[in-house]
């Protein structure tokens, strides 16, 4: 019995959302900024369309915060979380890389407090696509 039989959710379900992209822009951002000057950054470092759809995800310098920006078919929605304590783990960015990446199911690990840096995929069976 597999665990999509039971109702389970799994990650590769949350993945499956294919639309949207989420791109982490790895450096500092200083939180003061607003939609305008968020969507220059994501432009920026991710070279995609601020427009599109997709997520972008930036952090303050301590780590504590984070604001996710998207476009919603008329208009930015900006989402702002502030951690009362600790921090958010975030992935290691390739070296010389401004932005990252990840999967929803990363999206919401990274929301509920797990450290992404130590998170290891291991190697899964696929079957060849006929």
């Amino acid at each position: 019995m597999t665990a999509s039989v039971l109702g389970l959710p799994s990650l590769r379900t949350l993945d499956a959302w294919h639309d949207v992209r989420i791109w982490l822009c790895t450096g500092a951002t200083d939180m003061r900024r607003g939609f305008d000057r968020l969507a220059a950054m994501a432009q920026e470092m991710t070279g995609e369309d601020p427009l599109s759809g997709h997520l972008f995800l930036f952090r303050n310098r301590s780590g504590d915060r984070l604001k996710i920006l998207h476009w919603d078919r008329d208009g930015y929605l900006l989402i702002y979380k502030r951690l009362e304590q600790g921090g958010f783990k975030l992935p290691a960015a390739p070296a010389g890389e401004s932005s990252l990446q990840i999967r929803p199911s990363e999206l919401a690990m990274l929301l509920d407090g797990i450290d992404l840096s130590s998170i290891k995929r291991g190697r899964r069976y696929q079957r060849p696509v006929k």
